[in-house]
């Protein structure tokens, strides 16, 4: 069990489901889960990644989980936070395990010199002025020592050993927990700061593909919205999650 006021304290595990996610909505529409309520699972049959992808993991090699949170204190217009934050929460566990170049590729992977070792989806449910209900499912690659995608890659495979899943997944609950009440305790400079620092190929001129066509640029920051802030043949523009592909 954590060390935690509340992330993670109440706990669903589940031998396989088809997505922690899911299973957490399905949770929360049922009144069962309070907050930092955590679904976790050693197979998931359907995880979803960022714009539709399907998330490769091998059976009780690697992190699964869904945390449910009531982030009310987060405006919808600022909700890019809360990724930066759980993003950060995870970059620390990467970092407390020796992989101090872990970086995070916009808006929300985790990837270690080129290769992507985890995943982030967060689900907002909001009402009209801010957060009601947030649903933050973590992939992250542990043990597993092959994947069919070329350019994925796990800590054992990073580090030459493999490691304990179980406290792995305590101590991103504590960390998870710190990166949230910093978020609010409204310490959002602090956060977009050190996300910007941990940033994949921040202030860094590579080529990227906008509408199919392959341009050179520098990313130089995230606005409010969650946007990625380019320079691109000397004039500044924002991109959405669509928007904007990066050639790796």
């Amino acid at each position: 069990m954590p060390d935690t006021l509340f992330m993670g304290q109440q706990l669903y595990f589940l031998p396989v489901c088809a997505s922690t996610n899911s299973e957490a909505q399905q949770l929360l529409i049922k009144n069962e889960a309070t907050e930092g309520c955590l679904v976790l699972t050693a197979q998931q049959t359907q995880g979803r990644g960022q714009r539709g992808n399907t998330w490769e993991a091998a059976p009780g090699k690697n992190i699964t989980l869904s945390v449910v949170l009531s982030p009310s204190f987060v405006a919808v217009r600022h909700q890019f936070f809360l990724n930066m934050a759980v993003s950060l929460a995870v970059l620390d566990l990467l970092q407390e395990q020796g992989l101090a170049q872990a970086r995070v590729k916009w808006p929300n992977d985790l990837y270690f010199e080129d290769k992507k070792l985890g995943g982030i989806l967060i689900e907002n449910t909001i009402n009209s002025q801010s957060l009601q209900h947030s649903i933050v499912g973590i992939g992250l690659n542990v043990n597993q020592m092959a994947f069919s995608h070329p350019k994925a890659t796990s800590l054992a495979l990073c580090l030459g050993r493999e490691l304990p899943v179980d406290k792995l997944v305590d101590r991103l609950m504590e960390l998870l927990e710190k990166r949230y009440l910093a978020l609010r305790n409204g310490h959002t400079a602090r956060l977009k700061y050190e996300y910007l620092q941990a940033l994949y190929r921040y202030q860094e001129t590579h080529d990227f593909l906008v509408d199919n066509a392959r341009v050179q640029g520098q990313i130089v920051g995230v606005d409010e919205d969650g946007r990625l802030a380019m320079e691109i043949a000397g004039q500044l523009r924002y991109f959405s999650f669509k928007e904007i592909a990066f050639v790796i």
